[in-house]
């Protein structure tokens, strides 16, 4: 809109103002500083429910817009959308739920080792138990309870941080630019991408507001999700080593640090508690019976090379866009200084995702929670006019809208 600037495009879309200069001076206090400086007396209320709704409410409804899109094609094509919406690896947390985890590994009949539920982290199909005995209907209900109530609380962590390292205006357009990605319609399916998203982003507001006994805490709590919780286990844990090498924040730090690798590693123990195998036991699962391992990249460079000189799938391709996206994005991402501890958990997400050597068609999917490397596109788009940041927000909204029908009903494979 020529001649609107950018106080009138706030007040037309509903998101806050951008602070001035002088107020983020005073909120940009880096990790390291002393307390008295970084960690005020009470709550910013940039980070509450009030400030927050704007983010929700936009995420919410870029969400509903590709759902219900799915939701119409699926049912032209006779798709039960809940069925659809749990299938793949929801479908091995619904198995966790009813059954428990494995004892021991499963062969077939040529001693070959069937895939094994212990590669499944335990507190999504545990909240999934919980929520299953409070709300009615079954199971499949309740892991997309949990899995849309995480995606807000990830949209609201999102929001959280945006505003935290830049302005509002920003937090709002993270959480949106979130809600768009090409393989967002995952995170309104029963997978665990929203929860240890939430967990992780909620963990690094934490850091960068020093409040390290929380950040400790959903660090653990994170590692009890997913495999990748050891990204952010080597965030916070670096964040925290650097506030006892400077002396900051005297004994919190310490316990932070601590905290973080509790929970990763007690389901990897037990895992390997369970197998009789030592703490090698969850790793044998994972390369045994999931054929999931890490080498040098090789795997990953050489099916992107195959895209380019044969047949390419959309899924494929599209992962190998994603890939080449967010190594780029993470070049901007280095220079918001405040933001260090939310790079390196990129960095590792980035590197997990491009040195495993199986399952190229879900590369896509396993960055999902890297959402910092969305915060430098948040804060060039906060800076652009309303029509600019309709178009862009339509524009990619369609493209995950479209992507998230293909990924589903027409890919053969798990996203």
């Amino acid at each position: 809109m020529p001649g609107t600037d950018t106080g009138d495009i706030t007040k037309q879309v509903g998101i806050p103002a951008q602070r001035t200069p002088e107020t983020a001076a005073e909120s940009s206090v880096p990790v390291g500083e002393p307390v008295s400086a970084a960690v005020p007396s009470r709550p910013r209320s940039g980070a509450g429910i009030r400030a927050a709704w704007p983010a929700l409410v936009l995420y919410a409804t870029l969400r509903a817009t590709g759902l219900i899109t799915f939701w119409l094609v699926a049912t032209d094509k006779h798709r039960d959308i809940w069925a659809q919406l749990s299938r793949w690896d929801a479908r091995w947390y619904l198995g966790v739920v009813a059954h428990g985890y494995d004892t021991a590994f499963k062969f077939r009949p040529d001693g070959t080792p069937l895939p094994s539920n212990l590669a499944f982290f335990p507190l999504y199909p545990g909240l999934i138990w919980v929520t299953d005995h409070v709300l009615p209907g079954d199971a499949v209900v309740a892991g997309l309870v949990v899995s849309w109530l995480a995606a807000i609380a990830a949209a609201w962590g999102l929001f959280a941080i945006g505003t935290e390292l830049r302005d509002r205006r920003t937090g709002v357009l993270l959480a949106a630019l979130w809600a768009v990605i090409p393989h967002a319609l995952i995170e309104s399916m029963g997978y665990t991408e929203t929860l240890f998203t939430a967990l992780c982003a909620w963990s690094l507001f934490a850091v960068l507001r020093r409040r390290w006994l929380l950040a400790g805490l959903l660090c653990s709590f994170a590692g009890l999700t997913r495999p990748t919780g050891a990204a952010l286990v080597a965030a916070v844990g670096l964040a925290a080593l650097v506030a006892v090498i400077m002396r900051r924040d005297g004994w919190r730090p310490w316990i932070g640090g601590l905290l973080a690798p509790a929970g990763f590693l007690s389901y990897v123990f037990w895992v390997g508690d369970r197998l009789g195998g030592g703490i090698n036991g969850y790793f044998r699962v994972q390369s045994e019976t999931w054929n999931m391992a890490y080498d040098n990249g090789a795997y990953t460079l050489s099916t992107a090379g195959k895209l380019l000189t044969g047949k390419n799938d959309l899924a494929m391709v599209m992962c190998t866009i994603v890939l080449l996206i967010a190594i780029m994005l993470f070049v901007p991402l280095t220079a918001e200084r405040r933001a260090w501890p939310l790079a390196v958990f990129a960095l590792i997400i980035i590197a997990m995702a491009f040195f495993g050597d199986a399952y190229y068609h879900s590369k896509g999917r396993l960055l999902i929670p890297a959402f910092p490397l969305l915060l430098p596109a948040a804060a060039a788009l906060a800076k652009a006019h309303l029509r600019t940041v309709i178009g862009v927000l339509v524009g990619l909204g369609t493209i995950s809208a479209v992507y998230g029908v293909y990924l589903l009903l027409f890919w053969v494979h798990s996203p």
